[in-house]
Order: C-alpha cells, then structure tokens, then sequence
C-alpha cells in the first residue's frame, strides 16, 4: 500500500510541479481547454505515471483514470477565478484519487488512533501555543509601545507576525530535536539580517523595541519546547 501510494505521488509531483512550466500554467488560464499544453500537461502524467508502474498491463485503469482525473479536475479548476484557495482544492482532489485507487488495489484501513493519542495532543497543543497564542501574548505586551517610524506600508501584510510564528516554530523543532546549537545559528541570522534596522536607528527606542520582541518570541518558544519536554516523557 505505501509503495503503491509513493509511486503515484511521485507521478503527481513529476507532472504537477516539476515537468510543468510557467508558461504552461499562464497559457491554459487564458485558453482553458483550447490550450495545447493542457494537453501536454496530461501526455506528461502518462508517462510519468507509467514509468513509476513500470508499465505493467495490471495497473492500466490505474493510468487511465490518473489522467482522465486531472483533464476533469484542471478544467473545473480552469474556468473558476484563480487563487491560492482553488489550488489547495485541486491538489486535494488528486490526492483524494490517488488514495482511492490505492484503496481499490490494496484496502487499506485508517487509524485514527495516533491522531487523538495523548502524545499526539500533546505536541498539537504545543504547537498551537508555540504559533497563535505566542503571537497573541505578544501582541498585548508589545501593543503599549508605538514608534514614530512604523509604517504599515513599509513592510508586508502580517510579515511580522508570520516570522515570528516560523522563528519560534524553528526554535520549538530544534529543542525537540534536541538541537541546541542550530538555535544559536538562527539568533546569528536574525541579528544579521535585523542590523540594517538596527543601525539606521535614531535613538536608543527601535533597538530596544526589536530586542524585546526577539527576546519575547525565543522565550515562549523556549518555555513551551521545555515544558513540552519534560510533559510527554
């Protein structure tokens, strides 16, 4: 069942991703099921999706219904407005089809078990409060104090906030993992790359402001990557 499964997953990312340009995806927006790459698109999952069954007759309806899928699928996607949403949804409605033909070829059963394991709740707590309610806490510490240079149109959308939850997501994997000095590499780097800001800086008030919110952010990391320690041992 899991090689079955890797053999079209790789088949999916081949055709998806790697063998599919730029150009291709620009021109089947614009000329839907008129365009010739759509249909380049789809020779490109045959093959591919041949060569990691290695071409046995067996798995013919497996092929077949691979690329009748995704001629459906991408014409569906084709004529509704274009964005990230509709992207999500087309690639879970390939995955969907390959776990159905897995299913068919090899019956599989779903535990969900693990998922609701006092481990697994364990870490997914972790990291909901390593992410969102850092951010929050943060947010209501840091809210008191207002710079005379902050400008919400000199930085992008919520860019704070998302480095903020991958730095302490970092931070929380490394102590995990118990990988103590990668976290020293992540602070050099974020000093490297926050010195333009510091060095620009009036007066003593953007300096201290970036370090407390650094400060902040590898703190919670690191007291709920500690807690999480000791809790699930």
């Amino acid at each position: 069942m899991i090689e079955l499964t890797l053999k079209l997953l790789i088949a999916h990312v081949l055709g998806d991703f790697v063998f599919q340009s730029d150009k291709w995806v620009e021109n089947k927006k614009q000329n839907r099921h008129k365009s010739p790459y759509l249909y380049y698109h789809l020779l490109i999952h045959l093959l591919t999706t041949c060569a990691v069954l290695q071409f046995k007759i067996s798995y013919w309806p497996i092929v077949i219904t691979i690329v009748l899928s995704h001629y459906i699928i991408d014409l569906v996607k084709l004529n509704f407005k274009h964005s990230n949403l509709y992207f999500i949804l087309d690639q879970l409605a390939h995955i969907i089809v390959i776990g159905i033909l897995v299913y068919i070829y090899e019956p599989f059963t779903v535990k969900f078990d693990l998922l609701y394991s006092t481990q697994s709740l364990i870490l997914i707590l972790a990291i909901l409060c390593v992410t969102y309610v850092s951010a929050i806490l943060m947010k209501l510490i840091m809210n008191k104090w207002v710079l005379d240079e902050d400008n919400s149109n000199d930085s992008l959308k919520h860019a704070g906030k998302y480095i903020g939850i991958l730095e302490r997501l970092f931070v929380f994997g490394f102590i995990v993992l118990n990988q103590w000095a990668a976290i020293g590499l992540l602070i050099t780097a974020k000093s490297v790359f926050r010195f333009g800001d510091l060095s620009r800086a009036k007066d003593r008030k953007l300096t201290e402001y970036i370090l407390i919110g650094t400060l902040l952010s590898f703190g919670f990391a690191f007291l709920i990557g500690l807690i999480y320690l000791q809790i699930k041992q």
